[in-house]
């Protein structure tokens, strides 16, 4: 069974290779909401996002293991579990 695509508000990037995305929210609420539920996946996963935040965004780059020179389905795979706890 293949894998869903990536989200198309996923965007690669190169040098270094990454992906990033941007989350808009109403409120500050909902941005505390979905970084609560954040922490628990990325507890579960042992894999941490870099992050910004403000009042109604939230702004995540994943990038790859150290020894891998390009994205690949682990790093698709935890974008698609991030992109499952809703939010923006």
């Amino acid at each position: 069974m293949d894998k869903p695509t990536l989200d198309p508000a996923w965007s690669r990037r190169q040098r270094p290779p990454r992906l990033e995305r941007r989350l808009a929210f109403a409120d500050y609420p909902q941005v505390r909401d979905f970084l609560e539920r954040l922490e628990r996946l990325c507890e579960q996963r042992q894999r941490y996002p870099d992050l910004s935040f403000g009042r109604t965004y939230v702004n995540l780059t994943i990038y790859p293991d150290q020894d891998a020179a390009t994205v690949g389905s682990a790093e698709e795979d935890f974008a698609r579990a991030i992109d499952g706890l809703g939010g923006g």
